[in-house]
């Protein structure tokens, strides 16, 4: 089975002679008009004169074999002609002694055979046989094998030529024939002239060394012309191409005279005139691009530059980071393919409204991504001062992500304020105005009921402007205070503030915490309100009867480390099993519990868990404020509740020797992340 040749291998093999020839046409056009004259007026005379040498060649061998032909043909017939009558008569004695005397008077010949009408050698000089004895000693067994016509035309001998490692050796079959009885062959072996090799291998040397001589001729005339005129010429033409992509320093320094000369001369001063007019204005366009550069990267929109065709030129620091091109090359690449494909396909049309119909400007507002992000884009025309031609398009991003999700906040914060203060205000309206109106006709007991409920609603309205403030104070960004301080008096002080309420409700509040109670670093008043939300809070769920702990310890109580299982020459190593120990502060009830649904939204303002022992009224804010309070304090709040068992809220608090500045680290990623959170509750 053959194997056939892949398609591409024909199309590699077509690409690879193709660049091949693209390459031999690159080097070929770089030569000046008289340098390739000059090549192909060689290639001629080379040609030609490799014609003329070859057939003087073959010429003069043709001669010297014909020479050799003609004399080993006379050599024969002479020869013949005296041994004819000895082979007749069967003196093989006289015939082996004439023979070897013809042979050695002549150095060219080199064997010399008899042999009988059937082929069979009986004699030959050089060598002869070894037979049994008597007149038989001179007989060979050995045959030629030859035509069968060469008796039939004695006086025309059989010639041919064979290749030995001593040269070319010419054979003649001569046939004997006497009183028309053929005999036999005599078979002569001639050495090729010693004289017409050596005037043959002369001319040979001649002739190679007059085609050396012209080459040699030809290589100095080219590299003569090379020196002196297609040198300067290609150290022009790279000097111009130097001057037109902008580099003024090129110069030209070959010591060339003659009008060559002058020209190289007349390039260097008007290269030295273009490059100080160049330096008399690189200045001023080295200011104006560093100032239009700093604008552009300062901007706080993105900003990206296209030209006619749409492919990006310029993209500044804020485009590169809203759409992750960080590090990326983006000369020449198109816009709308470097973009999500969703928000390519929404450009689409609004870009091809600059690009091909004239428009002077387009904008769009689109969003997408997840999560989310709201951009609004800005196309503008760039039109040279005729405003006829459209040199490209500046396109402005602006990432209004945040002030959309601050609109929805802002607006749902209002709408959960107004609607909680205007519950509040409608029963103090309601309970005034019947009071107003109907104070004459209602009995005591009733006007002081009206003045409770009126008395009530108000504290309830105070409370939620007060929850309101806290919380607005937390979101504004002003730096806490923080200072070492021990968290148990604030404990203490927390239930003693709750304990006649605990008494009415049956709860005994009970406080689980070590005298050795390291000191943290927080503030004294911020954590007050978080111990009094989340007690008072608690105190609401529980159950009469049931006990409410609020308990304080060092979590973890030790920071831990494992031996090391092996020890290398750099000296023994050990792993942390446990973070560092801070304070972890426990507020514990056994009251209804919280179901899995509500866990989720705990934590959101204004929102409040309604169940069947949930008598209590409220803002909704309490636990929104706890959160933030402690992730000021760099911790997060969390829970763990169960139906009808009760629930534990749990937070920690850094010790005293801990890194303020981490501290405030740690709370500006705690922040972000609950806006991340809020922003994609809004979201959805």
């Amino acid at each position: 089975m053959v194997p056939t040749t892949p398609p591409t291998s024909d199309a590699s093999a077509n690409a690879a002679s193709l660049s091949w020839w693209e390459r031999f046409s690159s080097w070929w056009a770089e030569f000046s008009l008289q340098t390739k004259l000059l090549a192909i007026a060689t290639l001629v005379v080379s040609l030609v004169m490799t014609g003329i040498t070859f057939f003087a060649l073959n010429g003069i061998q043709r001669d010297a074999v014909m020479n050799d032909t003609r004399y080993a043909r006379d050599l024969g017939l002479l020869l013949a002609g005296n041994v004819t009558e000895l082979v007749d008569q069967g003196q093989d004695r006289e015939l082996a002694n004439v023979a070897e005397k013809f042979w050695r008077s002549s150095s060219s010949l080199r064997y010399i055979f008899f042999a009988d009408p059937e082929g069979v050698v009986y004699l030959g000089i050089p060598i002869s046989g070894n037979a049994t004895g008597g007149s038989e000693d001179l007989r060979l067994t050995r045959r030629l094998e030859l035509p069968a016509e060469l008796q039939s035309r004695p006086q025309n001998p059989l010639v041919r030529q064979h290749l030995t490692p001593q040269g070319k050796v010419t054979d003649v079959f001569v046939p004997l024939v006497r009183n028309g009885r053929y005999l036999g062959v005599l078979a002569l072996g001639v050495n090729p002239s010693e004289t017409g090799l050596a005037s043959a291998a002369l001319t040979r040397e001649v002739t190679v060394a007059v085609f050396i001589s012209i080459w040699v001729l030809v290589i100095l005339g080219a590299v003569f012309n090379a020196l002196t005129i297609t040198r300067p010429v290609k150290e022009l033409l790279r000097g111009v191409r130097r001057i037109a992509t902008g580099d003024f320093q090129a110069r030209i320094g070959l010591p060339v005279g003659g009008e060559l000369g002058e020209l190289l001369d007349g390039f260097n001063a008007m290269a030295s005139q273009l490059q100080a007019y160049d330096a008399a204005n690189i200045e001023e366009l080295t200011a104006a691009q560093v100032k239009q550069a700093s604008l552009i990267a300062t901007m706080a929109d993105g900003a990206v530059l296209l030209d006619q065709q749409g492919l990006i030129v310029l993209a500044n620091p804020t485009a590169r980071r809203l759409f992750k091109w960080e590090g990326r090359n983006l000369e020449g690449q198109e816009f709308l393919g470097e973009l999500p494909e969703l928000l390519a396909v929404e450009l689409h049309s609004t870009l091809d409204a600059v690009l091909t119909n004239g428009s002077e400007s387009n904008e769009l507002r689109s969003s997408s991504g997840e999560p989310p992000r709201t951009l609004r884009f800005v196309f503008q025309a760039v039109r040279d001062a005729s405003g006829e031609s459209l040199k490209g398009i500046a396109v402005t991003i602006q990432d209004l992500t945040r002030e959309v999700e601050l609109n929805a906040a802002q607006s749902r914060f209002i709408s959960n304020v107004s609607h909680e203060l205007r519950t509040p205000l409608f029963n103090i309206k309601s309970y005034v105005e019947t009071l107003h109106d109907l104070g004459d006709q209602l009995t005591p007991d009733e006007q002081r009921e009206f003045l409770g409920v009126a008395n009530d609603e108000t504290d309830r309205l105070t409370r939620l402007v007060n929850d309101v403030l806290d919380l607005s104070r937390l979101e504004s960004g002003r730096a806490v205070q923080f200072e070492a301080l021990n968290l148990r008096p604030a404990m203490e002080q927390t239930l003693r503030t709750y304990r006649l309420n605990a008494e009415d409700r049956e709860v005994e509040l009970q406080l689980d915490v070590a005298s050795d109670l390291p000191e943290i670093l927080g503030n004294w008043d911020l954590l007050l309100q978080v111990l009094d939300n989340l007690v008072g809070n608690a105190l609401k769920f529980s159950r009469p009867g049931g006990p409410l702990i609020l308990r304080a310890y060092a979590w973890p109580d030790s920071c831990q480390v494992q031996a090391p299982a092996s020890f290398t020459s750099d000296g023994p190593t050990c792993a942390l099993t446990s973070p560092l120990p801070k304070l972890r502060v426990e507020i514990i009830d056994t009251g209804c519990g919280i179901s899995e649904a509500d866990q989720q939204r705990i934590f959101d303002r204004f929102y409040r868990v309604e169940n069947a022992v949930h008598t209590e009224v409220g803002t909704g804010l309490g636990l929104s404020i706890v959160r933030g309070i402690v992730e000021k304090h760099g911790s997060k709040v969390q829970m763990v509740s169960e139906p009808d068992v009760g629930t534990t809220f749990w937070f920690d608090l850094p010790l005293a020797l801990s890194d303020e500045d981490e501290l405030s680290l740690e709370s500006e990623r705690q922040t972000r992340q609950q806006q991340n959170e809020m922003a994609d509750q809004l979201s959805a």
